[in-house]
């Protein structure tokens, strides 16, 4: 025969150190979601800036290429 469910209490605790136990979680979750959200912000930031700057540098050699192309068959 199958057993009755236990009956939780999902009433708060009325313990002083459990409630600011909580709070510090629940601070703790909230400043690693903001340093998340940040993070991503600044990831993106790098990877712009290192596509730029590899699309400068890839140009910059593609003409000095073609520049020492033409000065090497007089075009």
């Amino acid at each position: 025969m199958a057993e009755p469910a236990p009956v939780h209490d999902d009433a708060p605790s009325l313990d002083p150190r459990a409630i600011e136990r909580n709070y510090r979680r629940e601070r703790a979750r909230r400043r690693a979601r903001v340093e998340r959200r940040s993070a991503v912000k600044r990831s993106n930031v790098r990877f712009w800036v290192t596509l730029f700057v590899l699309a400068f540098a890839t140009a910059f050699v593609i003409l000095a290429a073609w520049h020492e192309v033409q000065t090497l068959f007089g075009v």
